[in-house]
């Protein structure tokens, strides 16, 4: 399996964040080929100290990295990937890794 984690940081209006997320964003990657789950945090995001300056932070699974390289070349992904300007405004990292069970 394979990961792709998509980490926003706090937006400066969470209702519209939101909005756009779940309206348009998430139907959207819904749609890219090769997606297995996709999860979001819910409520704060929190660290050793208390809450972080992380909004929300996506997993998306995959079969493989082959599969999110894929995934992301695709129509399906490219648009999602060029969603991201429309709402992410106050950054966003995304990261892959290979996964395994422990």
């Amino acid at each position: 399996m394979a990961k792709l984690y998509a980490i926003y940081q706090q937006p400066k209006d969470p209702a519209a964040f939101d909005r756009h997320y779940y309206n348009t964003h998430v139907p959207l990657a819904k749609t890219i080929p090769g997606l297995r789950s996709y999860e979001v945090t819910h409520g704060d995001v929190m660290g050793m100290g208390g809450k972080h300056g992380v909004y929300l932070v996506a997993t998306l699974e995959f079969d493989s990295m082959a599969a999110i390289g894929a995934a992301m070349a695709s129509p399906q992904g490219q648009a999602t990937a060029a969603d991201l300007a429309n709402f992410a405004s106050a950054g966003v990292d995304v990261m892959m890794a290979e996964t395994k069970l422990v």
